[in-house]
């Protein structure tokens, strides 16, 4: 019974594949539709030529991180130096 119906659906496959109009999908008609009488402003690829992001120092991240991780192994070591034993 499942091999019948595994044939029909790939036979149904082929068919809709093989159709020679494919209907847009229904979001592709609604921007159809909202841009007919309202088409989108055009937007660039890149930003505006005198925008510049303000990009911090590479050494100032590292400082950090490194921070962090001496006040852990600190804190951890601080933490079994005081356990009793």
């Amino acid at each position: 019974m499942s091999e019948q119906d595994d044939t029909e659906r790939e036979f149904d496959l082929r068919w809709a594949d093989g159709a020679a109009h494919k209907e847009p999908s229904a979001r592709a008609r609604m921007l159809a539709a909202r841009w007919k009488n309202d088409p989108p402003a055009p937007v660039p690829f890149r930003a505006a030529p005198g925008h510049t992001a303000r990009r911090r120092s590479s050494w100032l991240s590292t400082v950090v991180v490194l921070g962090c991780v001496v006040a852990v192994i600190v804190l951890l070591g601080w933490i079994n130096f005081r356990a009793p034993y």
